[in-house]
């Protein structure tokens, strides 16, 4: 597929489960797909308990994979969990992140999701460090986005400003974003 008109990519500072005007999130899953941590712990707990019952039976996922549920009690229809390279554990870890991205976007251009919501994956408890994530995220980016006709906003909620400048200067760098 080529569309005419490559998706929307932005960065804000903020959080993940009050984006609504989004129709999914994606959740920086762990490979059980329950409450966490970090970003799953947040989805988990807005979603309320319905979330973790519906994944129950989608795990346990590998890293690199992507899953998708109903949004539950989240102002979003869908929750795509993602299960991130843990650094240095998960190798190779950039192309394990990368298949977190990639299988996030190809899941939701088939499930014809036009607008999604990711955190920076793997960056937090997982070690990734932040830019060399950022680099592997805006090349993952580039290279999907031809195949996309469904996608037309892919936002990045980072939790704070460091992080969004961090991947901010990555996708400006791979000519994602103005």
């Amino acid at each position: 597929m080529n569309n005419a008109v490559r998706p929307v990519v932005e960065c804000v500072t903020g959080d993940i489960t009050r984006q609504t005007d989004v129709e999914a999130v994606v959740n920086a899953a762990n490979a059980e797909l329950q409450t966490g941590g970090g970003v799953a712990g947040a989805i988990h707990r807005a979603a309320g308990p319905g979330l973790a019952r519906e994944c129950r039976p989608l795990a346990p996922i590998r890293p690199g994979e992507a899953v998708i549920s109903g949004g539950h009690e989240l102002p979003n229809d869908w929750v795509i969990h993602c299960l991130g390279p843990v650094y240095g554990v998960d190798e190779p870890a950039d192309k394990r992140l990368a298949d977190c991205y990639r299988n996030a976007l190809l899941l939701a251009e088939k499930k014809g999701i036009s607008s999604l919501a990711f955190p920076a994956i793997s960056t937090g408890a997982f070690g990734y460090p932040p830019a060399d994530a950022a680099a592997v995220c805006a090349r993952t980016l580039k290279e999907i986005m031809p195949e996309l006709s469904r996608v037309s906003l892919i936002r990045f909620v980072l939790f704070d400003a460091s992080a969004r400048e961090i991947l901010e200067s990555a996708l400006a760098k791979a000519g994602l974003t103005e």
